[in-house]
């Protein structure tokens, strides 16, 4: 069987992380081929966070520092040492639906990366908003744009990855530009990726993504990374 790791950022997501973790369909990704191992990576929570992970069982690993970004990175090095062949990427606050990463998966076998597409899929109401949603289609124009090469939801929290393309992408975003900055990397390595409709709900608990402050740096990392193939440090 394949190794397959659920990767989970979470920063004080305890009603959240409950909600994502009773859904996980461990069956059926065992019918597909595949034994699971969760992983959480935690941004330090104050919240019962560490104990909703300690109550389910699975892998709860703080990461060194601070930011989306850089709990996926870390969670990215800890998924490779555990030995994975595949990689599931969510937030861990309701928005995504665990029960489709078996469609995820099986996406995965036509490609080294697959993105759930929430644009092109179902968004619940009152699941975004409309400045957010106004700012996740800009933010996906101006990434086909500058890169030519064309993305649906360039701020999507729901990928899949085979191994071989978590070696390949150079990162070093810090916080929640981290998904714009995997897609200029993949353009940058020649990583084949695809996209699949998903649905989106309402998340679970308090927002941290600010709309206006956390889009400019998004749009700063596409920029950025468009002239530069390799990261700054």
């Amino acid at each position: 069987m394949e190794h397959l790791v659920v990767l989970l950022p979470v920063l004080n997501e305890e009603l959240g992380l409950a909600w994502v973790l009773d859904r996980i369909p461990y069956s059926k990704l065992e019918k597909m081929g595949y034994r699971t191992t969760v992983l959480v990576m935690d941004g330090h929570s104050t919240d019962a966070t560490p104990n909703v992970a300690e109550e389910y069982g699975v892998l709860f690993v703080e990461q060194n520092d601070t930011g989306k970004g850089s709990a996926i990175r870390h969670g990215f090095r800890e998924a490779l040492q555990l030995g994975a062949n595949a990689v599931i990427m969510m937030d861990a606050d309701g928005t995504y639906a665990p029960e489709e990463m078996a469609s995820m998966l099986k996406a995965l076998e036509r490609h080294s990366v697959i993105i759930g597409d929430r644009l092109n899929g179902t968004i619940a109401p009152e699941a975004m908003t409309r400045l957010n949603f106004i700012g996740n289609h800009l933010l996906t124009w101006f990434a086909t744009a500058l890169f030519g090469a064309t993305t649906s939801d360039v701020c999507s929290g729901y990928w899949a990855f085979r191994r071989e393309a978590i070696h390949t992408l150079k990162l070093n975003s810090q916080s929640f530009e981290i998904e714009a900055e995997m897609f200029a990397s993949m353009v940058h390595q020649a990583v084949q990726f695809g996209f699949i409709p998903i649905s989106y709900g309402p998340r679970i608990g308090e927002a941290k993504l600010g709309s206006t402050a956390d889009g400019w740096r998004i749009l700063r990392k596409l920029i950025t990374r468009r002239f530069f193939p390799v990261p700054l440090l």
